[in-house]
């Protein structure tokens, strides 16, 4: 159980791309927390919650070992911090965070897949990851660790190919290399630890998990109301950008159309509206959603 008699501990990113957004979840998902005695910790006002705000690559050890129950970490921190023992599970996929892990070359580098780098030295901050790539693929290369500027290994002749993290690929083209094979698709992700916390906390555990599925779930997603030409609901139902099965209501004094309401997971664009409008919809309303469970 947690290491607190009778609260629960949540794991973030202290600084870095993952801290605010980190934050925003939890605070959408109804926890007022606030600061406390240092920045390492933020106690929650209105449950028996504490935030404890560490280096990243710490999260997945404070989870597994069963410091914190709950953790917000990216997916390729998880993946690199893995061991023989008992790790962290994931929970859910949070939709931010994204970011890809990818092996670049320069241009001098004639690459025709991982089997180019047969016999070479890559550059990383992610050495297992990137072994268990090359492993999968046959591929015997020297891995060189790096902890920060990698992207200039090749230029210092400390390897001939890098395994970095790549968003924009701005960094690797201003150093002149050019991104290859996807090693890891990443984005930040709750992680839940193998250990279980007290019995009386166990239904919070659960709530928390819930309300943050919502706010995930919620997230870009839209609520679509129109009228529609019954002779018409199976054309403009189809449109709707991933709606499911919508709620189909009767209009007042109208026996050949009906009210549409639905709730769209995906991007709601102006083009989908004028296709809707051209289908026979009429008096589309699209509404932001704040929370969803």
């Amino acid at each position: 159980m947690s290491t607190v008699q009778g609260r629960l501990r949540i794991a973030v990113q202290k600084s870095g791309r993952l801290a605010d957004r980190s934050l925003d979840l939890i605070r959408d998902a109804g926890l007022k927390w606030v600061k406390g005695h240092n920045d390492l910790l933020y106690r929650v006002e209105n449950y028996p919650i504490d935030l404890l705000r560490v280096r990243d690559d710490d999260i997945p050890t404070f989870v597994a070992d069963g410091v914190c129950d709950l953790g917000i970490v990216g997916e390729n921190v998880l993946e690199e911090g893995r061991n023989g023992g008992p790790n962290a599970s994931i929970v859910m996929p949070l939709g931010f965070g994204r970011c890809t892990l990818k092996l670049a070359t320069p241009p001098s580098l004639a690459y025709d897949g991982p089997a180019s780098l047969e016999g070479l030295r890559i550059a990383t901050s992610y050495p297992k990851i990137l072994r268990r790539f090359l492993d999968e693929r046959g591929v015997q290369a020297d891995i060189v660790v790096m902890r920060g500027a990698v992207e200039v290994a090749p230029r210092l002749k400390l390897a001939a190919a890098i395994c970095d993290l790549v968003s924009t690929g701005a960094t690797l083209e201003a150093n002149g290399l050019g991104a290859k094979d996807t090693v890891l698709e990443s984005q930040a992700v709750l992680i839940q630890s193998p250990t279980a916390p007290e019995p009386g906390l166990q239904p919070l555990l659960d709530s928390i998990i819930e309300r943050m599925a919502g706010v995930v779930s919620s997230q870009g997603a839209k609520y679509v109301m129109l009228n529609a030409p019954r002779a018409a609901l199976d054309q403009i139902t189809a449109i709707l950008p991933g709606a499911g099965s919508p709620t189909v209501m009767p209009l007042s004094g109208r026996d050949d159309a009906v009210a549409v309401h639905a709730v769209c997971q995906e991007a709601v664009f102006w083009e989908t509206l004028e296709k809707l409008k051209a289908a026979g919809a009429s008096a589309i309303l699209v509404l932001p959603i704040e929370k969803m469970m």
